[in-house]
């Protein structure tokens, strides 16, 4: 089912980036930017830098690592190995912040040592058991070849085109027994070849220009080599990235959790419990009155009765709030129907879903909607809505558009944001088209099983 609404259509989206800018327009081609742009000085700079800090890194590693190596027959290599796989863990920091501040590459630190037991030997352990020392480790010695072959390609080729492009200025400097300026290219006893003339000057210029503009590019890619190095090595593994991801999500959860909980009790305590406590106080009068005024207490009993059914739609409403009895019973097309109904502006509903996603996706999918119905009813200020939802591959996808005056924000602080974070916690991902004016279309995609 392909469903469209405005000149919004079902969004393929994965890796959304919110902190994407467009870039300055430039009047000069990139090709001829490249050699005075920033970025490659300070690529050049990096690769510069890369191989003495190498040389020296290398030269500790293979150092530490042979002579604790050697040692192990003793107990004094273990701590000399450790010693060296720590020093490598501090160069490889040093690595990630010269790459941050040069290649604008920021790479995430991995997990700090954990040792299960305090004291040196605890620490020893940990040090070697850690899968990121050896990595950095490793990085020392691969890293040492590289940057010596990146070191001589950048050098030559960037002194090599700025020499030739500026010969026009400086060929004077090579003067000769004939009488001639310029660089002698060969020569013997009966003739030779210098660049002298006007047009081995400007061909000589020509060749440098092009060496320049070429340059920076051969530069980016040696770095992006270089990139990859760090990225893989240095930086955390999957396993470190995870857990850091399922330890922020699990807090969200948690305070998730813990607002909902409040909420009910706020609600209990503000709505049905005190209706049902008016309540029993009502019945006790009508009970003293029954013999006395028998007309006076049918009426309390009446209005009693009143009261009953409004506390009954109160507990309907919480209960509807922490679990849909119809979404359980019906899926989500059912569900998000009654939702619509209950919305201020016209919802048109559209489930095009070949089976039932897990029951944790289809409820957050289903609280999903409901706030953003919520706010559209609120603050969209619309005359009509859209809720779209289906599967792609192993994603649950759904839309919620609107033709109100735009402006939503995830970054205001809104709900939204929240919004966003409970997505997050789950691997989902929340996207939000809203231009001042309208129309507004807001995007979550959720896995398919929970």
């Amino acid at each position: 089912m392909a469903t469209e609404y405005g000149s919004q259509t079902r969004p393929e989206f994965r890796g959304y980036d919110p902190d994407e800018r467009p870039e300055r327009r430039h009047f000069l081609p990139p090709v001829l930017r490249a050699p005075f742009e920033g970025r490659t000085w300070r690529e050049f700079g990096y690769l510069l830098l890369s191989l003495p800090l190498s040389i020296f890194l290398f030269t500790y590693a293979i150092t530490m690592v042979s002579l604790g190596a050697g040692l192990l027959i003793t107990f004094l290599g273990i701590p000399v190995l450790a010693a060296g796989l720590a020093g490598c863990r501090g160069f490889a920091a040093m690595e990630r912040s010269r790459a941050r501040g040069l290649l604008g590459l920021d790479v995430a630190s991995p997990s700090p040592l954990r040792a299960k037991k305090p004291g040196a030997f605890a620490w020893m352990g940990a040090v070697l058991k850690s899968g990121t020392s050896w990595r950095n480790l490793l990085y020392a010695f691969l890293h040492f070849p590289w940057a010596i072959f990146a070191f001589v390609v950048a050098v030559n080729f960037w002194v090599v085109g700025w020499g030739l492009l500026t010969y026009p200025l400086w060929q004077w400097v090579f003067p000769t027994y004939t009488g001639q300026d310029g660089i002698q290219l060969y020569g013997d006893a009966s003739h030779n070849f210098q660049l002298d003339a006007p047009f081995e000057i400007l061909l000589t210029a020509l060749v440098g220009l092009l060496v320049t503009l070429v340059t920076p590019w051969i530069i980016r890619a040696l770095t992006t080599v270089d990139r990859a190095l760090v990225t893989g090595l240095l930086g955390a593994s999957q396993l470190d990235t995870r857990v850091v991801e399922l330890e922020s999500d699990r807090g969200v959860v948690v305070d998730t959790a813990a607002a909902d909980l409040r909420r009910i009790e706020r609600d209990l305590h503000d709505g049905a419990q005190a209706r049902l406590v008016a309540l029993a106080m009502d019945l006790g009068l009508a009970k003293e009155k029954l013999q006395e005024d028998p007309q006076a207490a049918a009426r309390m009993v009446d209005e009693a009765h009143g009261e009953v059914k409004v506390a009954l739609q109160e507990l309907r409403d919480l209960a509807r709030g922490i679990h849909p009895a119809v979404l359980t019973d019906r899926g989500l097309d059912a569900a998000l129907s009654a939702l619509a109904a209950r919305c201020t502006v016209p919802v048109q509903v559209e489930v095009d879903l070949p089976a039932r996603p897990a029951p944790a996706i289809e409820g957050i999918a289903y609280f999903t909607v409901s706030e953003l119905l919520q706010n559209v009813s609120k603050h969209a200020q619309a005359s009509r809505a859209t809720v779209d939802v289906w599967r792609a591959g192993e994603r649950l996808m759904l839309q919620v558009g609107d033709d109100g005056g735009g402006g939503a924000d995830v970054s205001s602080g809104s709900g939204l944001a929240g919004l966003a974070e409970r997505l997050d916690a789950v691997d989902g991902i929340l996207v939000v088209n809203s231009p001042v004016g309208g129309p507004t279309s807001v995007s979550a995609e959720l896995p398919w099983r929970g």
